[in-house]
């Protein structure tokens, strides 16, 4: 479904519109013109918004990291540990 609006543009937008759509086709560009506009306003809003939140806690991850890194050391270790094959040692019988 589409609907009639009137926008207002200046003279120099309206030459370069004609010069880029084709006749009969400047509704279609300015709605994909838009369509792309907002998309990509959303996608460097959410950027910037994840930019400020990972500035905002980088002291408290540096920090929940340096605390976790032993743990992760040990867990690590007995992992490789367990991947390696056991050595079976055969004992004399008397």
């Amino acid at each position: 479904m589409s609907k009639r609006i009137n926008i207002v543009l200046q003279d120099t937008t309206v030459a370069v519109l004609d010069r880029v759509a084709a006749k009969g086709a400047r509704s279609r560009f300015i709605e994909r013109a838009v369509r792309h506009y907002v998309e990509t306003q959303g996608r460097e809003n959410l950027r910037e918004q994840l930019e400020a939140g990972y500035r905002a806690n980088a002291e408290r991850d540096l920090a929940m990291a340096a605390e976790w890194f032993p743990l992760e050391e040990e867990a690590w270790q007995t992992f490789e540990a367990s991947r390696k094959p056991k050595r079976i040692t055969k004992t004399k019988r008397t």
